[in-house]
């Protein structure tokens, strides 16, 4: 048995707290960040806000207290919004301590110094003398279908592949398969940067420019994440597995896409901040790591014609119908 906390209880980590319970094995703590939260957690075995209509377990603590999900955990599984990671990691490094695992579950991109989420946490511990093993875990998966148990596949990763073919037993179950990969840079920036082509690919749809232009758009896509990721130490193949087209296929596709959602609001005209206020809370990722992902790709030398477009719908600089123009009018190239 393992003792394993979850920092975060949102839609996804709940759904993984729910996947690693239905395993079995073992001792499970869900850490949210509202004591309100927790004591409605516990009192309903619910998460109402995030993930409802999926019962918690009773033998799942439920806590906002640092301590008690980080003092005995070896595995710590942090699913929160990219932009808490840095604040919440300067919180709990008190309780960290070596021979524990960290495992990133979010897919972001911090904006100002263009770390991966790991290379957050990683910054964070440093600066407390600390170093840890941190692994990624990322892949197409939906929350609520992973804590329906729905067959689902993802990639774990480490640069230590002892560390990621432990996790790959720790958390693999009837309903979850995971792959190991070493590359951690390739598998984080799939994550992080098809969050941003689905904001495009809901444009696509909120356009109503039919399957042609949304194949096109995922396909172009799918181009500038590789080519990000292979100017900062990625390889090429991870992309074309599940943490690159498959994540990116997903998110795109999905109806429960939260990124697509927001593109396929703005293809309607609303604006961002309509759409954000509507959600309820919920984040949809892409919209805070496209100028993150922007800066990164020019600190590297790297063109992405399409998430500039979707910087410049976000910041209301151009319509959607404009910045689809703006694509189809770029200069003839090779494939």
């Amino acid at each position: 048995m393992s003792r394993i906390s979850v920092m975060g209880s949102g839609a996804w980590g709940t759904a993984i707290a729910l996947s690693l319970s239905r395993r079995g094995g073992h001792d499970l703590t869900l850490w949210t960040r509202s004591e309100a939260t927790a004591a409605s957690i516990r009192e309903k075995r619910e998460n109402a806000v995030f993930l409802p209509g999926f019962a918690i377990p009773e033998a799942m603590t439920v806590t906002s207290d640092p301590a008690v999900a980080l003092s005995e955990a070896e595995i710590i599984v942090s699913v929160m919004p990219s932009h808490a990671v840095r604040d919440s990691y300067t919180r709990f490094a008190g309780w960290l301590k070596p021979g524990q695992i960290l495992v990133s579950a979010t897919k972001g991109v911090e904006d100002g110094t263009y770390l991966r989420v790991s290379e957050i946490m990683a910054d964070v511990l440093a600066s407390r003398g600390l170093t840890l093993p941190i692994a990624v875990l990322s892949g197409p998966s939906f929350a609520q279908e992973t804590a329906a148990g729905m067959p689902t596949a993802v990639t774990i990763a480490a640069s230590d592949m002892d560390v990621a073919a432990r996790l790959q037993r720790e958390f693999s179950s009837n309903s979850l398969r995971l792959y190991t990969n070493d590359d951690v840079v390739g598998v984080e920036l799939g994550g992080a940067l098809k969050n941003v082509i689905a904001i495009a690919s809901g444009v696509v749809t909120g356009l109503g420019l039919g399957h042609n232009s949304t194949a096109a758009l995922i396909t172009r896509g799918i181009a500038e994440v590789t080519r990000l990721a292979e100017a900062c130490g990625g390889r090429r193949e991870t992309l074309s597995g599940l943490s690159g087209v498959g994540d990116l296929v997903l998110t795109c596709t999905g109806g429960l896409s939260r990124n697509r959602y927001v593109g396929v609001e703005l293809g309607k005209g609303r604006t961002l901040v309509e759409i954000l206020e509507g959600m309820g809370g919920k984040v949809a990722e892409g919209v805070k790591t496209t100028a993150a992902a922007l800066g990164l790709a020019r600190s590297r030398g790297v063109e992405l014609p399409i998430a500039e477009q979707v910087e410049a719908v976000l910041e209301g600089r151009r319509s959607a119908p404009q910045a689809i123009q703006e694509l189809m009018a770029r200069p003839g190239r090779e494939e």
